[in-house]
C-alpha cells in the first residue's frame, strides 16, 4: 500500500480517537484533514516547536492529521468542548464558527486570480478576525488549498452536461442543495468520508475537488475527467480557542501569532504550486483534462450570475456578500480591468 493509499484510507475511514480535556496552557492539540508528513503538516510542527520553546514548562504540542479526529464540523465541536485547542480548517469548518466566512469560498467564478483572493481577504481580515474572537477563537494565519475543479466519470464541458449527474454536496449545506435543485442539478448530501466509496459505487458521479485532494484521495481513478475551470478557491485558517490563548504566556502568544502568520503564507505558496503539479501527476496516470471553449465559458459565467442572487442572504449573509463585491469592484477599477 503506497503513501497516498494509506492517506486515503485514513481520511475516508475518519478514525476518531478519544481525547481528554487538558489544560491548554501546558498543551496544544491541533487537528486537521491534511496528510501526515505533507508540507502543511510540517508547517504545523515547526509552529509547535516555536510555541513550545516560548511557553516553556514542559509544554506539549500534538498535531492530529489525516482526519483522525473527524470531519471539520467535528473538529469545531471538539474545540468548543476542550478536547482540542486548535485546528487548521477550510471554510467548511470555519463556517461552523462564523457563517460569514463563506463569502470567501462560496461565490463561484467570482475570483479570477489569487491576487484578487488575497486582496479581498486582507480587506475583510480585521473585521472577520474580530468576529471569530467574539465567538471564542483566535485566528493565527490564513491559507488556501487551491481551486475547486469538477471531477466526473464522463467528459463534461458546459453546465448542461452535468444535468442528470449526481453531485457530491456537503451534508451540512442544505441551502446549497436547494439552490442546485432549483437549477436542475442533483445534489447528493454526504460527508467527506463518504466520497470515495460513493463515487466507486455510483452513488455520485461528480466531485467538486481541488486537484491535490483528488490526487491524494485517488478520486481521479474513478472520476478520470477534470473540467478545467477555477470554480472557487478553497480558503482556510489556523485557529485556536480563546481559552487556550488566554492561558498562554505573553511570550508564547507573540511567538504563536508570528509563527501562524508565517505558516499561513507558506501554505498559500505551497497550495498554489500544487494545483498544476497535481494535475500533471494525474495526467500521467490517465486523467483527461477538458478545457471549455469561449462559448462554453460564457455559459459557465451565465450560471454563476444566476447563482449570486440565490447565494446572497442564504449561503452568504447579504452584508458580507455586498462587501466582497465592493472590494473586488474597487480592486479591478484600480487595475484598469
Amino acid at each position: 500500500m503506497n503513501r497516498l493509499t494509506r492517506f486515503a484510507a485514513l481520511l475516508w475511514l475518519g478514525l476518531t480517537l478519544p481525547l481528554a480535556s487538558h489544560p491548554a496552557g501546558s498543551a496544544l492539540r491541533i487537528a486537521s484533514l491534511v496528510p501526515k508528513n505533507s508540507p502543511y503538516h510540517q508547517q504545523l510542527l515547526e509552529l509547535g516547536e516555536a510555541w513550545r520553546a516560548a511557553q516553556g514548562g514542559g509544554a506539549k504540542f500534538v498535531v492530529f492529521t489525516d482526519g483522525s479526529q473527524g470531519g471539520e464540523a467535528e473538529l469545531a465541536r471538539r474545540m468548543r468542548i476542550g478536547q482540542l485547542q486548535g485546528a487548521l480548517l477550510s471554510v467548511v469548518g470555519l463556517r461552523e464558527i462564523e457563517p460569514s466566512i463563506s463569502a470567501l469560498q462560496s461565490l463561484p467564478l467570482l475570483f479570477k486570480s489569487w491576487d484578487e483572493v488575497d486582496h479581498v481577504r486582507e480587506k475583510m481580515r480585521p473585521a472577520m478576525e474580530k468576529k471569530f474572537l467574539d465567538k471564542g477563537f483566535v485566528v493565527l494565519g490564513w491559507g488556501d488549498a487551491g481551486w475547486v475543479r469538477f471531477f466526473s466519470k464522463t467528459a463534461t464541458f458546459r453546465p448542461d452536461d452535468f444535468k442528470g449527474m449526481k453531485f457530491f454536496a456537503w451534508g451540512s449545506e442544505p441551502e446549497q442543495q436547494a439552490i442546485m435543485k432549483s437549477l436542475g442539478y442533483t445534489p447528493v448530501p454526504l460527508e467527506t468520508a463518504d466520497i470515495l466509496p460513493a463515487i466507486q459505487t455510483g452513488m455520485i458521479s461528480v466531485v467538486p475537488s481541488t486537484p491535490y485532494f483528488a490526487l491524494a484521495s485517488q478520486i481521479y481513478e474513478t472520476a478520470p475527467h477534470m473540467l478545467e475551470i477555477n470554480w472557487a478557491p478553497i480558503v482556510g485558517a489556523l485557529v485556536v480557542t480563546r481559552k487556550a490563548w488566554d492561558e498562554m504566556t505573553p511570550a508564547a502568544q507573540t511567538t504563536l501569532r508570528a509563527s501562524g502568520e508565517k505558516a499561513g503564507a507558506a501554505m498559500r505558496v505551497q497550495a498554489r504550486k500544487e494545483v498544476d503539479e497535481a494535475v500533471a501527476a494525474m495526467k500521467k496516470r490517465g486523467l483527461v483534462v477538458n478545457r471549455p471553449n469561449a462559448e462554453q465559458l460564457r455559459e459557465w459565467q451565465d450560471l454563476a450570475d444566476k447563482l449570486y442572487p440565490r447565494i446572497r442572504g442564504t449561503m452568504v449573509p447579504a452584508e458580507t456578500f455586498d462587501e466582497v463585491f465592493g472590494h473586488l469592484k474597487a480592486y479591478r477599477a484600480g487595475k484598469g480591468s
